[in-house]
């Protein structure tokens, strides 16, 4: 126990936990007042940024599409065997990516399209029908994935192939930036890691807990409450805790592999039990509009009409994605030794893409027909009942109603714990000042993490404060986390390049001096 208390970075421990703490204490007490805060530095963002964020999104899927092409794909991570088997290995990352508010808005999202979609397209008509499964795929694909996989090979080729014991963003730099890097300059890039990953939990914990809370309300037949928020958030973390106290090979390789057959059991019944044929015919055409309109949607700023679309969602989402990146992409260099760049690539964005396209293909489609056949009035139960109660209403309509919502609700809880056991496992090893024999962290680092990632949330609902507006403030720190994934991959281009770097030169040079200063015998 003494050897992990001296094993923690106790001043970033104490800088970042009172960031946070600063924070929700400040909305607490003056929630309309951060709220505006919020809002406003999230709309300078967008609106001085906006095409900055389109092009590093453009940007990183042609740049990984060439080093997999490329030789610099078959570069390995190290000299061992792979720990995970494929399966394994692609569900921790799809796991670990996605979470559960990927179910909450695959069934969802196409509505808000439909009520006002892109490109002039007449709002609830067949073709902004049509455009909202392709936008739902592309937001959710291609990009999204390309982001996280970006700034996940700088950070694996640190660690693995130049043997950079720590497994923290701040460590990649430092390696990179040599004598312009100071010990501030790693604090700050450590407590924006750990502030925007917090506060990217806490939202997929907010937003979560009351759709599952909603669904067992409904097969119990009374309301959901407060009360039934917390029990379920504590039922989670205990999961989550255990999950991370035993360890990835364990804990979250077990519980991801376990998720990952359960959403194809339920993903694969609603396709056979729904109606099959549009959904397929939906799927397929949705998918073809997103290829065709790729380049057109990756970078659509509609400059003429001014419309809010492309900042509304697709930079919001952008931005959104950025706030997991980091976390992405030290959970994605543990488990990802000894497979190669290529290897990374394609099962980050073919794999976990190919896992949107038919979750959203399969779920969304469903929930439109349902739409479409008068079953339910999604749109209207989104503007009056909300998200979750929708969720729920949709998943009604099904046949065995009720052992679809207990699988949604086993599936959403599993997401949950895996998404926040590998963000623990990050924090930890962030905060950590080195890792053991098995590239691991502190257990009870760990076991902190787990604590803090739900006490957030949960403080958050208690004093009733917008949950939103840490949704926002973590949002904002995307701008110069960019800025840090641009460092990184500086380094990384003349690392597989046989460049070196300034911190090396300067190393060589003082060796050289060294040597001349050795008085000859």
């Amino acid at each position: 126990m003494k050897h992990e208390k001296r094993n923690i970075d106790k001043p970033l421990m104490l800088i970042s936990l009172s960031t946070i703490l600063f924070i929700v204490a400040g909305l607490s007490i003056y929630p309309e007042q951060g709220n505006a805060i919020a809002k406003q530095l999230f709309s300078m963002i967008t609106d001085h940024f906006g095409s900055l964020y389109l092009l590093f999104g453009f940007f990183s899927v042609i740049v990984l599409a060439w080093i997999a092409l490329s030789k610099h794909g078959a570069i390995r991570l190290g000299d061992s065997k792979p720990q995970y088997g494929f399966f394994t290995y692609l569900s921790m990352m799809i796991c670990a990516g996605l979470g559960s508010a990927t179910v909450y808005w695959a069934f969802l999202e196409w509505g808000y399209y439909y009520m006002d979609p892109p490109y002039g397209i007449e709002p609830y008509s067949s073709q902004a029908a049509e455009w909202a499964t392709g936008y739902n795929m592309f937001h959710w694909g291609i990009s999204a994935w390309s982001l996280y996989c970006l700034a996940s090979l700088p950070v694996a080729y640190s660690f693995h192939v130049r043997k950079n014991p720590k497994l923290k963003l701040s460590a990649v730099c430092e390696s990179i930036m040599g004598r312009f890097y100071n010990a501030a300059v790693g604090r700050t890039i450590d407590t924006i890691f750990i502030f925007s990953c917090v506060g990217a939990m806490g939202i997929t914990l907010g937003l979560s807990v009351p759709m599952v809370t909603e669904g067992i309300a409904s097969l119990l037949g009374t309301e959901s409450s407060f009360a039934m928020n917390v029990g379920l958030m504590l039922f989670i973390t205990a999961l989550f805790t255990i999950s991370s106290y035993v360890g990835i090979e364990k804990g979250m390789a077990k519980l991801s592999d376990m998720n990952t057959k359960l959403a194809i059991l339920f993903v694969v019944s609603i396709l056979l039990i729904g109606p099959t044929t549009f959904i397929i015919d939906q799927t397929v055409n949705g998918y073809g509009l997103m290829l065709q309109n790729f380049i057109r949607m990756s970078l659509w700023t509609d400059p003429v009409e001014g419309g809010s679309f492309p900042t509304s969602w697709t930079v919001f989402y952008w931005a959104y994605w950025m706030t997991y990146v980091p976390f992405m992409a030290l959970f994605v260099t543990k488990v990802s030794a000894g497979r190669t760049l290529r290897e990374v690539i394609a099962s980050m964005v073919l794999g976990g893409s190919a896992g949107c396209f038919i979750f959203f293909g399969v779920l969304g489609s469903f929930s439109m027909s349902a739409h479409l056949n008068e079953l339910i009035n999604l749109t209207e139960s989104l503007n009056t009942a909300g998200g979750s109660a929708t969720v729920v209403a949709v998943m009604k309509t099904l046949p065995f109603s009720s052992l679809f919502i207990v699988m949604f609700a086993v599936m959403s809880v599993l997401f949950l714990a895996t998404t926040l056991d590998s963000a623990s496992f990050t924090l930890a090893a962030t905060a950590a000042n080195q890792l053991d024999e098995n590239a691991n962290p502190p257990t009870s680092l760990r076991l902190f993490w787990c604590l803090i990632l739900a006490a957030v949330p949960l403080a958050m609902m208690f004093i009733d404060a917008p949950l939103s507006t840490v949704q926002t403030l973590a949002i904002v720190t995307s701008l110069p986390l960019m800025v840090v994934i641009f460092i990184m991959l500086y380094g990384f281009f003349r690392w597989i390049n046989g460049q070196e770097t300034v911190s090396e030169q300067q190393e060589q040079t003082v060796e050289q001096a060294a040597v001349i200063s050795v008085p000859a015998d």
